[in-house]
Order: C-alpha cells, then structure tokens, then sequence
C-alpha cells in the first residue's frame, strides 16, 4: 500500500474514519476543494494551510489528496467522520451526487 496522508492520519487517529472518492480531472487542489464547498454549499477551513478541509456535517469534513508532482489524475477526496463509518459514507454518497451534479465523474472507493 502506497504510504499517504491518508494511511498515515487513519492510523494516527482510529477514532476516525475514512472514505475516499476518486475524480480523473487534471485540477489544482484550492480548484478542487473550491468545487468541493459549492457543491456542499460550505466553505474552506484552513484555506493557506498545509491542512484545508471543508465541513461536510456536524463530524464529517472532506479533505483532497493530489498526486504527487508528475503524476497523473486521478487525485482523492478524502471524506472523514469522527462518529462512523457508515456517517463517512452517507456523506460521501451525498458529496458524490453534488459533485456529478456539477459534471464531475466520481467513485467510491473501498479502502
């Protein structure tokens, strides 16, 4: 398994959980993580900091995970909840369908 943030903060915290959606679009991480709070109709915490999130619920936020330099799409939107995984989940879903209102092309993916 690829050493992330990701991996890293999960085990860090286990009171924390996690579910990624994955995006194949070539775009910058304040683009995403703008996208990101219209389409949840929030805003940016944290924005100019190594850790931006935007608030999904009142224990969920979701966070964006490029790849590295060089490489290609696609890049993570990683949704966390500190309740569950089943809230993780559910807000996922709902960030899911926002996002591919807005024409984005999204999966789930099984950590």
């Amino acid at each position: 398994m690829r050493k992330t943030r990701r991996n890293a903060a999960a085990a860090a915290h286990p009171e924390r959980h996690v579910i990624a959606l994955v995006v194949h679009l070539p775009i910058t991480k304040l683009d995403a993580l703008d996208a990101i709070a219209f389409a949840a109709d929030g805003a940016i915490e944290g924005a100019g900091t190594a850790f931006p999130r935007v608030p999904l619920g009142p224990s969920a936020w979701a966070e964006v995970e490029l790849p590295r330099f060089g490489e290609p799409p696609p890049f993570a939107i990683d949704v966390w909840s500190t309740a569950s995984l089943a809230d993780a989940a559910d807000e996922a879903e709902r960030l899911r369908a926002a996002l591919e209102r807005l024409g984005w092309r999204v999966r789930i993916s099984a950590l």
